[in-house]
């Protein structure tokens, strides 16, 4: 395999209220806030983006906050949990920190020798904040200090009814490698990042199908270098048998998307250009960026999309 995937590159999801989605990414748990845009198929509503300094891959977290949207439910199909990097020992930190922010605490628990504590965000989107080693400098604010600081992904765990197929795409065309297994879970790493690593497959037979809506993951990406990377896994995909889009400008990154047999929506997106290609590093996420094509209608956006107060 040339062109590699390196990680993860962000995980996209849905949430209800714009303004409480910027309140508990931000102030709860403390990321930056690096890009305010809009989806490109529907420029009336927000794409938020919150990371490290720069977002860069391998921290970035996206929402389409649609105001008044139902409630999704997590299942089969689906990113069940997304899971961040804390330092050792902060766990404790974390568990004082977030029911005064609306976090829904579900489980203090040991995975593959990691302790990590599993939440929801206020629109019940699960997260676990894992215990591991991993030097990326964090993001620090909102009184959070840094020996406590969220450092990024670790991972993420698809939640799938068969997992056979899903795992086939991990190995054979994505390059990750089977590392371990505990109970209904299985472990993927790939060696081609130390950070940002992981998807966990829970299988189980009889889980009941997700449902599309606040509270649930939209996609996950996967990050290349460039879109040369890109275009030789977009072949090994197809080579694959799976169907994939054209390669889409995203104007911070290029993209492609493909579903998987499992039912969870896969992204493989380029780190170039990032997100400081039309606003400085000192500013991001200050100013309403928009896709160029949407532009000529910033007037009118501008008077749909809700103030965001910081």
């Amino acid at each position: 395999m040339s062109a590699t995937i390196n990680g993860l590159h962000h995980v996209t999801a849905i949430s209800g209220s714009a303004q409480g989605n910027y309140d508990f990414y931000r102030k709860a748990l403390g990321l930056r806030f690096v890009k305010k845009t809009v989806n490109f198929d529907d420029p009336g509503t927000y794409h938020l983006y919150y990371g490290d300094e720069t977002g860069a891959p391998g921290t970035a977290i996206t929402f389409f906050p649609w105001e008044g949207i139902r409630k999704g439910e997590i299942g089969a199909g689906q990113v069940s949990v997304t899971h961040y990097a804390v330092p050792a020992g902060s766990l404790g930190f974390w568990a004082q920190r977030l029911p005064g922010f609306g976090a829904t605490h579900l489980a203090d628990e040991t995975v593959f020798g990691e302790p990590r504590s599993v939440w929801a965000d206020t629109d019940g989107l699960r997260f676990a904040l894992v215990e591991t080693e991993d030097d990326r400098a964090p993001w620090t604010g909102e009184g959070i200090p840094a020996d406590k600081a969220i450092r990024g992904f670790r991972g993420v765990t698809l939640a799938l009814r068969d997992g056979a197929s899903t795992a086939r795409i991990l190995t054979e065309v994505f390059g990750y490698e089977a590392a371990a297994e505990e109970g209904a879970v299985q472990r993927f790493t790939t060696g081609n990042s130390s950070t940002a690593n992981i998807v966990d497959l829970h299988v189980d037979a009889q889980m009941p199908l997700g449902r599309e809506g606040a509270g649930t993951v939209h996609h996950v990406a996967f990050a290349v270098e460039n879109r040369a990377a890109q275009m030789e896994v977009k072949a090994r995909m197809e080579a694959a048998g799976m169907l994939v889009t054209p390669q889409i400008d995203r104007d911070y990154f290029y993209a492609i998307y493909s579903r998987t047999p499992g039912g969870v929506l896969f992204e493989v997106a380029t780190n170039e250009p990032g997100f400081t290609a039309d606003e400085p590093l000192e500013t991001l996420g200050e100013a309403l960026k928009l896709p160029n094509q949407h532009e000529p209608l910033r007037a009118r956006i501008e008077q749909v999309l809700p103030e965001l107060v910081a």
